[in-house]
């Protein structure tokens, strides 16, 4: 049996951020990985936005992970050179009675720290976007767009700089986990078992499953995983708009809304729709739902600008129905195994998060 300090399973953003942390920290550090890549999980499947930190509950982890990392984000793209832009946000209330919803956010993000949201009348929003057609408006200057392979590409150079190590073709099959210590069995073209003082369990939508299959006191507090797929359609030539475009949020996601790359193209999603397994179909017939929710606040869009793009999934602690879960990061304080760590539902806002939950995660294990 190979013996190791800190094991991260999963080479995300998330996964990467935190092995960034521990290998700074002086730690040894293996990152596992199921793929024969980095990055090719959920992490290369969202909308690439920085967020501001409007939608979440005060107090909770989604929001206050959400603040920090957007800080720590800009700053690190800054300093590392990763490929990012600061375009803002709108949200829109398409018509009067979605105002006071307007009204809620503002309130909410203000309470998050949130401290630059600015209201929009009708004719503000016509002057700074004059295709929109909307009630009113939150505009917010902190939202950004960032290169997330870029992102990850430079997480990974950090841990590796620092000795950490990236074992791609390695997936996690299961293992235990008392207070001995965790010892992980692993798979992949030369199958093995390694123990780790500390091992973090960043496997996304496989993070659930993870969480039984190590078995030990912490796999009674496994969350069941429930999967919403989120699809995207791009837009046939340039858009009108030069800032993020989104509706009032509904329930499961912030609706259908607009994101544009760095290249300037527009793509609008994610939608929700809840399946029993991860699949990343894309069904062109989806397309029509899309343009009514997009006209909603966009009547000019033209038949057949919309085609497939690709698919998302989230990686939901809830079923369908039930309020929006927090980020749970399930400690030793929470299950009593010294060195474990399981992040589990780190869905949106998780991109923005990575390096305040990576932060976090390297000062408990």
């Amino acid at each position: 049996m190979e013996h190791v300090d800190a094991v991260v399973i999963g080479a995300g953003v998330v996964g990467l951020a935190c092995a960034k942390f521990l290998a700074e920290s002086g730690r040894e550090v293996i990152v596992l990985e199921r793929e024969t890549a980095f990055g090719t999980g959920i992490s290369a499947r969202n909308s690439e936005v920085i967020h501001a930190g409007l939608y979440y509950p005060p107090g909770s982890l989604k929001a206050t992970l959400c603040v920090a990392g957007r800080k720590a984000l800009y700053a690190y793209c800054a300093e590392r050179g990763i490929a990012h832009r600061r375009l803002g946000k709108l949200v829109v209330a398409s018509r009067a009675p979605q105002l006071p919803a307007l009204e809620a956010i503002a309130a909410r993000a203000r309470a998050n720290g949130v401290d630059d949201l600015r209201p929009l009348g009708a004719a503000d929003v016509r002057t700074l976007e004059p295709e929109l057609d909307a009630a009113g408006a939150l505009f917010s200057p902190s939202t950004g767009i960032v290169d997330s392979h870029g992102l990850m590409q430079a997480l990974l150079a950090d841990a590796e700089r620092k000795g950490a190590v990236l074992a791609l073709a390695s997936p996690v099959r299961g293992g235990r986990a008392d207070r001995a210590g965790i010892v992980l069995d692993v798979g992949g073209s030369a199958p093995m078992q390694l123990r780790a003082r500390c091992v973090i369990n960043a496997a996304g939508l496989d993070a659930p499953r993870l969480g039984h299959a190590l078995a030990g006191p912490a796999a009674l507090r496994a969350p069941q995983a429930f999967y919403a797929r989120g699809v995207y359609f791009s837009l046939v030539g340039r858009a009108p708009f030069s800032h993020l475009i989104y509706p009032v949020p509904e329930a499961g996601g912030l609706g259908v809304h607009l994101t544009l790359d760095l290249g300037g193209q527009a793509r609008f999603g994610p939608d929700v729709e809840w399946i029993e397994q991860p699949d990343y179909q894309v069904d062109s017939a989806r397309a029509e739902r899309f343009y009514a929710a997009i006209r909603s606040w966009w009547p000019g869009l033209a038949d057949g600008r919309l085609q497939p793009a690709y698919a998302g999934v989230r990686p939901k602690i809830v079923g369908p129905g039930e309020a929006d879960a927090d980020f749970r990061i399930d400690g030793p304080s929470a299950h009593g195994v010294p060195g474990l760590v399981h992040l589990y539902g780190i869905e949106s806002p998780g991109l923005t998060a990575a390096l305040a939950i990576g932060a976090r995660v390297a000062a408990i294990c």
